[in-house]
């Protein structure tokens, strides 16, 4: 008989009835019934129900050790009488009548329980890491991870992908978020970057000559956190290919989502190909983002035109249109009979989120007649009521909020009332994976705080224009074959075909301020490798982590992550960051100096 086991904790049933077996595990929780023990051993595939009685030599023993003690048991497979079967359980008709009973690892007692899902503080779950990745829950999402990252990678394999490895140690770079810098000792004074992502690397692999790549790719930015995003790190699943098209990217990963989802998906529903495409204007207008969440019907509608006319008598929003700003209505569906205090309530919140406030009418019947009601409801005429339900598409008992300002602090405001209105009113379809791309992104945007004009997505994108054309637009105006991939309101991947054209590139940095010399020397591989025949090419990163995020029906990134930092970029477990010691310093010829206060 093998040292430690003849089966696993999840394999046992009826069949298995009559016969000796050995199993090994944890002790998962214990009912002591006095002359009976009862105790489930667990291991990583699932969970045996034990017994030993009072007379047997181990009792005592079994009786004193603490749950999440390692052990193995042998005994007798024995069915359980029919009022103690547990149907939840797949071995729940037998139990194991132990015969043997040996320690193979003692548990001190537990910072936190491992038995139920009780909510503990997250330090005390990160410092405990391995505590905590024995609950199912996590356990189990751990797994999903595995066997996602297992399906693509065939998946990619089987469509004529080849999976390469690119460099972690590598130059920084002057663009995106900001890098993790690693000092040289054979270099003094000089520093590599971990990569933010491959996105020069994975564009050589094209001007090689290799024709479609792939890699689970590790990725390291030194940003704060947020429930969808780990401070420090992050995997992604690196595509690029050769002579494509946009259209040529969105066919070849599409079935290949379709698929992943549909298969770990737990039977929801998932978008049928081709998902929707949705320019970046129109999804900023219609949902006040750029990664919108399509369960939520609600649809947001410009009615600054309505409120310009002379039978709108609202002088607050006409004198922030002169200022160049717009009105936003966004619908509340079957709200006009809720209490004045939901209504208060929302303005109130948005005043919190730093908007100026929403205003609000409520729609209604008076002898099939529509009419305003609220405290806005008496400053329309008949006619602008009809002509605002018209373009909002409001029915009665509908109630419409309005947000007012400068275009793109509207949009902020709108889309987070969308998204609080279709939670609160149970709009979204939890039962479904909606998925869209987000295309046509702005080349450029203008930076506020610099008072200059800034990339507004990846610098090495094509833009939509000819060479020719380039230096006579206004750069706000130059759009680019840029995309973003959309899941649920998440993000899920961005995108682009590549600008395969030195000149062209040159051209698309000037505009942000950046030499020609500037060029070369910050990109002086990129420049040189398209400078030698560079194919059109394209590709995108689908983000491993919030991919598994959405399948495992968790908001929080760190359920779905091994081994992952706290929001203050700590890894509670190993204690990282750490002090170096002095003898590492000085090698690497640095000095660290206290920050002043």
């Amino acid at each position: 008989m093998h040292k430690y086991r003849t089966h696993t904790c999840s394999e046992i049933t009826k069949k298995n009835t009559g016969e000796t077996i050995k199993l090994s595990g944890w002790i998962h929780r214990k009912r002591d019934h006095g002359n009976l023990l009862f105790f489930d051993l667990r291991d990583h595939f699932g969970l045996t129900q034990c017994v030993i009685e009072n007379s047997n030599k181990f009792f005592k023993i079994a009786e004193k050790i603490k749950p999440e003690s390692v052990v193995c048991v042998s005994g007798l497979v024995v069915n359980r009488s029919k009022e103690t079967i547990n149907k939840n359980l797949f071995t729940g008709e037998i139990e194991i009548k132990v015969s043997s009973f040996e320690i193979l690892s003692e548990s001190n007692d537990l910072p936190m329980p491992v038995f139920g899902e009780q909510n503990y503080p997250e330090e005390t779950r990160l410092k405990y890491r391995f505590l905590d990745l024995r609950r199912k829950e996590m356990h189990d999402n751990i797994i999903l991870r595995s066997k996602v990252i297992s399906y693509v990678r065939n998946k990619m394999i089987s469509e004529g992908f080849l999976e390469f490895q690119t460099p972690i140690l590598t130059a920084s770079s002057p663009e995106g978020a900001r890098d993790f810098l690693v000092p040289s000792r054979m270099h003094h004074g000089k520093f590599y970057a971990l990569p933010q992502a491959p996105q020069q690397f994975k564009q050589m692999v094209m001007i090689s000559g290799f024709d479609k790549y792939f890699q689970i790719a590790p990725c390291f930015r030194d940003e704060d956190g947020r429930a969808d995003r780990s401070p420090g790190e992050h995997y992604q699943l690196d595509i690029e290919m050769s002579f494509v098209e946009q259209q040529d990217v969105f066919n070849a990963v599409e079935p290949i989502f379709y698929k992943l989802f549909t298969e770990f998906g737990k039977g929801k529903t998932v978008s049928k190909t081709p998902f929707k495409r949705i320019d970046y204007k129109t999804s900023m207008l219609k949902y006040g983002t750029d990664k919108p969440d399509l369960r939520n019907p609600i649809e947001i509608f410009d009615v600054t035109e309505v409120m310009k006319r002379d039978d709108c008598k609202l002088e607050i929003f006409k004198k922030v249109i002169e200022k160049g700003g717009v009105v936003r209505a966004i619908p509340a569906p079957n709200t006009s009979t809720k209490p004045r205090s939901f209504f208060d309530g929302y303005n109130n919140w948005a005043k919190e989120e730093g908007a100026k406030g929403l205003g609000y009418i409520l729609f209604e019947k008076n002898k099939d007649k529509l009419i305003g009601k609220g405290p806005l409801g008496k400053f329309f005429s008949e006619q602008a009521i009809n002509e605002l339900a018209k373009i909002c598409k409001i029915k009665e008992s509908d109630a419409v909020f309005f947000s007012s300002d400068q275009v793109k602090e509207v949009e902020r405001i709108s889309g987070i009332v969308r998204e609080k209105l279709g939670k609160e009113l149970n709009l979204i379809n939890s039962k479904k994976f909606e998925f869209c791309w987000i295309v046509d992104y702005p080349m450029y945007q203008y930076n506020e705080k610099e008072k200059k004009i800034d990339f507004s997505h990846n610098p090495f994108s094509m833009p939509q224009i000819d060479l020719n054309d380039f230096d006579k637009s206004d750069p706000l105006s130059i759009k680019a074959y840029q995309y973003d991939l959309v899941c649920n309101g998440h993000e899920i991947s961005s995108g682009a075909i590549r600008n395969h054209l030195p000149d062209l590139m040159y051209k698309v940095f000037s505009k942000v301020g950046y030499s020609k010399d500037q060029v070369n020397k910050k990109f002086e591989g990129m420049i040189k490798a398209l400078s030698y025949g560079a194919p059109p090419h394209g590709g995108m990163a689908p983000g491993i982590d919030r991919i598994v995020m959405l399948l495992a029906d968790t908001d929080n990134i760190r359920e779905i992550t091994m081994f992952p930092m706290n929001q203050q970029a700590e890894d509670l477990l190993m204690g990282a960051p750490s002090r170096p010691d002095e003898h590492q310093l000085k090698e690497l010829n640095i000095k660290v100096l206290e920050k002043k206060k």
